[in-house]
């Protein structure tokens, strides 16, 4: 224990100095083309399964969505249950274990993702999107820019922080490709996904991006997503934004929370496995009267930004739009959750405009669901800047009413913030909370009175500012922290040595420091004697060793070398 380096106070990660080898600058440049050129195949890809499954050439999808009969609604739906059921059960059966979750792979994996399994959950996302799933198109370029980025990685060997580094800049790529919002793809990365925007990060992040834009554009076309007026400001709308900011907060939580929920109750197997064909289904049958609920929401959000939707179908889609939503990935069905949230906010946006609009007449009801949207976008992600970037560079035509979006987001995040700090894309993959299992669980030990339980246990995801903090709490005495993975089984410690020789950009980055820091260390069983527990105590270092469940390897305490 003695030889262990004791971590100091000013052992901080504030002054690290980044200096990126021009092998990653390279990397990053190809994970932009690689992401951009994705993007332009999963945007064609979209085009083609929409004017196929309703019957168009020119237009708009929504527009083509409230043509068609009834029944053509529901077959098409149908179908798309039928795809995303049998091919969510082959991915479970033949990709046993392997997760594709961008964000769970970042928290928790190092980046590391499976490369051809992320790659049919993209095609996948996109075609069910394309017809009608109602879940957000920039789930699929995220993860065709993040598994390139994760096999990249591997063939370079970079190290677990430059991969986590480098597969979030691939995932923001591909979101500024589709969308077009280079500055707005590379904030995604950093704020959303890696919950920080330190200096040294941002350079890298934007390479990527611009790239994947730059790419794109070979297909996809270079203007703003939505298509907005130029709304002028009015006082009325400050005002409005004042009040409307809180009540966006609160609205967005609960579609978290909804989001959340849906996500931890996905089918794992058996008959459950059918809820995508059932869900998939009900919405056709809804949309039979409701059509704007199909798809992403895109032709949606753009209709109530130009004022063209009314007050009934407003307040309709601000109930049905999230349970839509949070039904169709709750069936198991993979699919983004961005265009959702800016279709949302536009509705809330739109509706409390118009009523607003009765007694303070003078501006353009589409101005407060552009407002709104920039809201709940912030309140949903916990990123008030990057919503501010997306919605300006998806809009292009909204810095006349900068004061009131801003006003907005300030009251939304904060609400958000103070009612719960989980985002769509960081409370799904929360990790359960680090405990110890009682030995009193487990009899038939044969030396359970001698098992410690107080020991410092930490998620694997634990950013590196955390382990400092939890190391200083320790004291010089006992600092070794014990670690546990994404499902709470133990996955080995971090000592003082091992945090001193981490890599800078380990220091910077918000999350999953832990998953670069722990080692492996060997563990007592409850199986073992008294005897052999002796021996191995006798050749540890620390004096003290782990002792786990020799079936699913649940931490249940540890025991220490008598002195």
């Amino acid at each position: 224990m003695n030889s262990m380096p004791f971590i100091q106070p000013n052992d901080s990660p504030a002054a690290v100095t980044l200096n990126f080898s021009l092998r990653f600058w390279v990397l990053v440049v190809i994970t932009g083309i690689g992401a951009g050129l994705g993007a332009s195949l999963l945007m064609a890809l979209l085009v083609l399964v929409q004017h196929w499954s309703y019957v168009y050439r020119s237009g708009d999808f929504q527009h083509a969505a409230e043509l068609v009969s009834p029944w053509r609604h529901i077959w098409i739906m149908v179908t798309a249950g039928v795809l995303a059921t049998g091919t969510v059960w082959l991915l479970k059966r033949y990709f046993r274990g392997r997760n594709s979750d961008v964000p769970k792979a970042i928290w928790f994996r190092s980046g590391r993702l499976p490369f051809v399994r992320t790659i049919i959950e993209a095609l996948l996302s996109m075609t069910i999107v394309g017809m009608g799933a109602s879940l957000g198109r920039e789930g699929a370029p995220k993860q065709v820019g993040a598994a390139v980025a994760s096999a990249l990685s591997g063939w370079a060997r970079l190290t677990p922080a430059e991969t986590r580094f480098l597969v979030a800049c691939g995932a923001g790529a591909g979101m500024g490709a589709v969308y077009n919002v280079p500055l707005g793809g590379a904030l995604f990365a950093l704020e959303i996904l890696l919950g920080t925007l330190s200096l040294p990060l941002i350079l890298p992040a934007i390479t990527a991006s611009f790239v994947a834009t730059v790419v794109a554009w070979i297909t996809l076309p270079n203007h703003a997503t939505y298509v907005v007026a130029n709304y002028a400001f009015t006082s009325g709308q400050l005002v409005w934004a004042l009040v409307f900011g809180p009540l966006s907060g609160m609205a967005a939580v609960f579609f978290v929370r909804m989001i959340i929920w849906a996500e931890r109750h996905k089918p794992s197997g058996g008959w459950p496995m059918l809820a995508p064909l059932l869900m998939f289904t009900a919405l056709g049958c809804v949309a039979i009267e409701l059509p704007q609920l199909l798809g992403n929401g895109k032709d949606v959000t753009e209709l109530a930004f130009t004022d063209k939707l009314g007050v009934p179908l407003l307040l309709a889609l601000i109930f049905l739009k999230p349970l839509a939503t949070a039904g169709c990935l709750g069936s198991g069905a993979p699919g983004g959750l961005f265009t959702p949230s800016v279709t949302i906010g536009a509705a809330l946006g739109g509706f409390f405009g118009h009523l607003w609009s009765l007694a303070w007449p003078g501006a353009t009801p589409g101005s407060y669901a552009v407002i709104g949207a920039g809201a709940v976008l912030a309140a949903t992600t916990q990123a008030p800047v990057s919503s501010i970037v997306l919605l300006l560079e998806m809009t292009h035509h909204t810095l006349g009413i900068i004061v009131p979006i801003l006003s907005a987001v300030i009251g939304a995040a904060i609400t958000a913030r103070l009612l719960d700090r989980r985002s769509l894309y960081s409370g799904p993959v929360q990790p359960i909370r680090a405990t110890v299992q009682t030995p009193a669980e487990h009899p038939g030990i044969p030396y359970q009175a001698s098992i410690c339980t107080d020991i410092e246990v930490i998620s694997i995801a634990s950013s590196y500012q955390t382990i400092i903090q939890r190391l200083l709490d320790l004291g010089q005495a006992r600092q070794i922290l014990y670690v546990l993975d994404d499902r709470g089984m133990f996955a080995g410690r971090i000592l003082p040595a091992d945090v001193m020789t981490c890599h800078p950009l380990a220091r910077v980055l918000n999350t999953g420091a832990a998953a670069d820091l722990v080692t492996p260390v060997t563990c007592l069983l409850p199986t073992m004697t008294p005897a052999e527990v002796e021996r191995r105590l006798e050749r540890e270092s620390t004096g003290e060793l782990p002792v786990v469940d020799a079936l699913g390897g649940a931490l249940l305490g540890v025991v220490r070398r008598k002195t």
